[in-house]
């Protein structure tokens, strides 16, 4: 996820002091490091690359956030399956687009937390999905992502 989307999609949840957050991607990890510096309670991060997630266990250490997040290697398909019951306040969703399932998106759907939010970079090219109990707030294109932004409804 490029910086300027990072920054919209932080400006588009607005307060999330004391929220939980799962990384479904986690790639770099800076998304989930930008949420605990603007106050959000812990993050779980997923990541399935094994150098990413070596650098994101490097950089949780050399930060200092162990207390605040933690990451699990594997694929996030895998996680949601033996993890069926866990919620998070806020999930977000930046999947590698050439390999973007959008059946996958809504299993990840299932982990949302009761008004809980869903952030989704999806590519432009395809229509924005259309996720089981989950409204659609608002969506933005930049360049090649279109950032969607659902809340759990009912």
């Amino acid at each position: 996820m490029s910086d300027k989307i990072r920054g919209a999609v932080f400006n588009m949840l607005g307060d999330i002091e004391g929220l939980t957050v799962l990384d479904a991607f986690a790639g770099s990890g800076a998304v989930s490091f930008e949420a605990i510096s603007r106050g959000a309670k812990n993050a779980l991060l997923i990541e399935l690359d094994k150098s990413a997630y070596l650098t994101i266990k490097q950089n949780i250490t050399s930060l200092g956030m162990d207390e605040f997040i933690s990451v699990i290697r594997g694929n996030i398909k895998g996680w949601s399956n033996n993890n069926p019951d866990k919620k998070f306040d806020i999930i977000v969703c930046d999947p590698p687009y050439d390999a973007v399932l959008e059946i996958l998106i809504h299993k990840i759907a299932r982990h949302v937390a009761n008004s809980g939010t869903l952030v989704v970079s999806w590519p432009a090219s395809e229509p924005i999905p259309v996720i089981p109990n989950m409204q659609m707030l608002r969506h933005k294109t930049y360049g090649n992502a279109t950032l969607v932004i659902y809340q759990k409804s009912g």
